[in-house]
């Protein structure tokens, strides 16, 4: 029989019908809820997580079989543990967001028209997202760490209260005039888009956003795994090209002592 369905769809076609339809709901899923104190800036407790995993997922609900809820870290409490918990779902969920967008981007040969260095190199013409990693100098990822260290310092020693003392998990202070010369930067809501929103509809985004972030975090591996190991995530394919380097290596050689 003569196949009357059409053209199949190529590899490059379905990236970016992927890429088009992330790009839509980008904004929303990586907009954070604004930074107004709330009552949600109490420590939470475990029944406080099986709250909001019923919120997040109502079929799955409340899934902790590593008792991770229940521990104290570093001789802290279990309220603490909780907020480090929280603090770093929704930080890697951030992360696996701009990852998992960031992956189909280069993957498509999308790139700035401008050099990626002060040396003029340009931007690597890739059609496999960690390539796009392995061709920047190491020296610039140091540069790259170096501003996420920052971040990171900032993170832990501003702000009202910190994540495992009561404070609000996935909260970034603001910048302030002494740091950013000519006035502030709130990069937790640069645009003052969230200033005005409800606490109802702030909630409604917290969830959308960790739901976003668990999906993205699965997205992300998904796409490495693919590469690295052809056919471990059999609904990629053929979509994913094959990956030589290392995934997991930040630099074009260990930092650490050969043994």
């Amino acid at each position: 029989l003569s196949n009357t369905s059409g053209p199949k769809p190529t590899r490059n076609s379905t990236m970016k019908l992927l890429l088009s339809a992330l790009l839509v709901g980008a904004a929303a899923a990586f907009a954070p809820a604004p930074s107004t104190p709330t009552a949600s800036s109490l420590q939470e407790s475990s029944a406080d997580l099986a709250d909001l995993a019923k919120k997040c997922n109502p079929i799955v609900g409340f899934f902790d079989p590593l008792g991770l809820a229940e521990q104290s870290f570093w001789d802290t409490t279990t309220e603490s543990t909780i907020g480090f918990l929280r603090e770093s779902e929704i930080k890697h969920g951030r992360i696996a967001m701009f990852a998992f967008v960031g992956y189909i981007v280069h993957a498509n040969g999308i790139h700035f028209p401008w050099a990626m260095q002060m040396d003029g190199t340009p931007f690597p013409e890739v059609s496999n997202a960690p390539e796009a990693w392995d061709a920047i100098s190491d020296s610039a990822k140091w540069q790259i760490f170096g501003f996420i260290g920052f971040l990171e310092v900032w993170r832990e020693i501003n702000g009202d209260k910190h994540y495992m003392k009561g404070g609000k998990p996935g909260e970034f202070p603001a910048f302030d005039a002494s740091v950013i010369p000519g006035g502030a930067l709130n990069l937790y809501d640069p645009f003052g888009w969230h200033k005005n929103r409800s606490e109802e509809d702030k909630a409604n985004g917290l969830v959308k956003e960790i739901n976003n972030g668990r999906l993205a975090m699965l997205g992300i591996f998904g796409f490495l795994s693919e590469g690295k190991v052809e056919g471990s995530v059999p609904v990629l394919k053929g979509i994913i090209p094959a990956y030589a380097g290392e995934p997991m290596a930040p630099f074009s050689e260990s930092i650490l002592p050969h043994f």
